[in-house]
């Protein structure tokens, strides 16, 4: 009995603990989107801080320097499917829109992997609007070269020069996209982070556009709801987002747009997946002699 009351109480403390980090997250938000325009020393500094430690110290210098929120940037999310974008990065886009930035949207495929590239392509737009991103702010590439294909080698020159295009087109000051574990491995998403890691290492990213990326997490802390708040709120990160109650209906919602691809894994994905309530981001790293253009 004693070890029964024991696990109940401890995983009242852990709700608990959940509440109380998503309630400091709220007051914590202004703060954090002051990080993407502060200087290139401080934001290395802020890399190495648990979100703990982040938040004391930009509370302290968040005055002081006169920092601006993202309301007059441009953000783009970068991906490779239709449905990456409410599946993986939701929170984000959700938080972003509201803050009033301007959130576009960069497809590198039509997701045609089972010929039904043009569905999916409506399918996307559609999620987008409710995501509230507007369909003149997304692109989707439909090109020979980069199929929705778990076996294909995007080209890394072809993925830079779209990118790179589409950056300057629209003088963005923030990229999100995948990190080289491409979140679910994918590996059309790990070729984006190589195109990425190209850029940064020979210097194409313009100078005031940051490139964070989204972190591949472990598969039991990937499938743990929200719950998994309590873990990523004390691990190093360099931006992150957390929804709520009502911001998750509209991320289920935007996901329930993509009628050809909700399979009954996807639905227990909608309820289980920890990207579906928290984003974490960090800056991107470079290994010159380990990137290869091809």
């Amino acid at each position: 009995m004693f070890v029964l009351l024991s696990i109940i109480f401890c995983c009242f403390v852990y709700l608990i603990s959940v509440k109380l980090l998503y309630n400091r997250f709220k007051k914590l938000w202004p703060v954090l989107l002051n990080n993407v325009s502060l200087s290139p020393c401080t934001k290395k500094d802020l890399n190495v801080l648990s979100t703990y430690d982040r938040y004391d110290f930009n509370s302290r210098n968040s005055e002081k320097d006169n920092l601006h929120t993202l309301n007059d940037n441009r953000v783009l999310i970068v991906t490779a499917h239709p449905d990456d974008e409410c599946m993986f990065f939701a929170p984000t886009i959700l938080k972003l829109v509201e803050s009033n930035a301007l959130v576009h949207l960069l497809c590198l495929s039509s997701g045609n992997y089972y010929n039904q590239g043009d569905q999916r392509k409506k399918e996307l737009v559609d999620s987008c609007a409710v995501l509230g991103i507007p369909a003149n702010r997304v692109t989707i590439i439909d090109n020979k070269e980069l199929p929705d294909d778990p076996k294909a080698d995007w080209s890394t020159a072809l993925i830079s020069a779209l990118i790179l295009t589409h950056i300057r087109a629209h003088a963005i000051h923030l990229v999100l996209t995948f990190d080289e574990g491409g979140v679910s491995g994918h590996v059309n998403h790990i070729a984006i982070h190589k195109a990425f890691r190209y850029l940064v290492s020979v210097g194409r990213i313009p100078e005031d556009c940051q490139v964070l990326c989204l972190h591949t997490i472990s598969i039991f802390r990937k499938y743990l709801s929200v719950l998994e708040l309590p873990i990523s709120w004390f691990l190093p990160s360099s931006f992150y987002c957390v929804i709520g109650p009502e911001e998750y209906r509209r991320a289920k919602e935007a996901m329930l747009r993509h009628r050809s691809q909700l399979l009954w894994f996807r639905r227990l994905y909608l309820l289980f997946s920890r990207y579906m309530f928290i984003n974490t981001f960090r800056a991107i790293t470079v290994e010159t002699k380990n990137v290869k253009i091809y």
